[in-house]
């Protein structure tokens, strides 16, 4: 079975495609629904401590570390 993601979204009757997608008549279809919830205060806490503390560890200021100092390379790893 072929699994394709499509945003849409319900306008109070029935469920609508936000962007074109043909498909024939009676194709068999699951319909998955993601419910979008508005963080909570402390939520909303946690995420702006973990975005400035992403922001000061990955700043532009960030000095390039040199690769002696990397102990085990990892040999999946494809720079990018």
């Amino acid at each position: 079975m072929k699994r394709i993601t499509l945003p849409a979204h319900f306008d109070g009757e029935q469920i609508c495609l936000d962007e074109p997608f043909e498909l024939t008549v009676n194709t068999k279809l699951l319909v998955t629904v993601l419910l979008e919830e508005e963080p909570d205060d402390e939520r909303k806490a946690w995420l702006r401590l973990a975005e400035s503390s992403l922001t000061a560890a990955y700043g532009e200021n960030e000095s390039e570390y040199p690769l002696d100092l990397i102990k085990e390379p990892n040999p999946d790893y494809e720079r990018g």
